[in-house]
């Protein structure tokens, strides 16, 4: 059964990809809206992008294991499905509604409101991951190559790398409490990497915070219409159930 569950969710991911880069195409109001979330984060003193950039261009060390954990994190969103599925399978259905959620609200979001990210609609920013990408890939810095560059507001990289520690800390807080905790660094330094290296702004990163929040409601309210409809009565089409519930 997990391994149907897993299955089922490799394809709603390949959909979820298709989708998202459907969208994106509309480059001067992605760049029109970076100006306006730009002007929004420097009244609020929150316009930290262009100085943590610059700080990680001149940390030599720092750059290539930056690009690893930005480009391999589904590494670990697909070991943390996979571990809370066979193993802890009494949370997995939740956790798995809420990922579910999740994709499919990000999606009307980015269509409505693309935004550029800081490596193109921000002067002085240092595209690192394309500079710097694995196998010598410039996939983030082509824009013709079918992936949605206008995609900022919200992270997904954020937002998934907080579904993870979510997962984990639900799963272990309660044999092991100060270990889940451990589990929020993920996001922490999915933060640092995706502002330090141009791909997201501050407000982004609440943009994340929010789309959690709100699947994690929705993947609630799934989870009582489920229990509310097995608890109804059987319907007239339905005499199997009658017959099973006598049973």
């Amino acid at each position: 059964m997990a391994v149907v569950e897993l299955v089922g969710l490799a394809a709603w991911f390949v959909v979820f990809t298709r989708l998202h880069s459907l969208a994106g195409r509309d480059v001067a109001a992605a760049t029109r809206n970076a100006v306006g979330l730009q002007s929004l984060e420097r009244a609020t003193h929150l316009d930290l992008e262009l100085t943590v950039n610059q700080w990680l261009t001149q940390e030599s060390a720092l750059i290539q294991p930056s690009v690893y954990f930005y480009r391999l994190y589904y590494v670990a969103l697909i070991g943390v499905l996979a571990w809370t599925a066979l193993r802890h399978s009494d949370i997995y259905p939740q956790l798995r509604r809420a990922l579910v959620a999740m994709t499919a609200l990000v999606l009307p979001v980015w269509w409505a409101l693309p935004m550029s990210p800081p490596r193109f609609a921000l002067d002085g920013v240092v595209d690192i991951i394309g500079e710097n990408d694995l196998l010598g890939s410039k996939a983030s810095t082509t824009l013709d190559n079918g992936q949605n560059h206008f995609s900022a507001m919200p992270s997904m990289h954020v937002a998934l790398a907080a579904w993870c520690a979510f997962a984990v800390w639900s799963a272990l807080r309660g044999a092991h409490p100060r270990g889940a905790l451990l589990a929020w660094l993920f996001p922490v330094l999915m933060v640092v990497v995706v502002i330090t290296t141009g791909n997201h702004y501050v407000l982004d990163v609440a943009g994340s915070a929010a789309l959690l929040a709100v699947a994690l409601a929705a993947a609630a309210v799934w989870a009582r219409v489920l229990r509310r409809s097995r608890s109804l009565p059987p319907g007239p089409g339905q005499p199997w159930a009658m017959s099973t519930k006598r049973e």
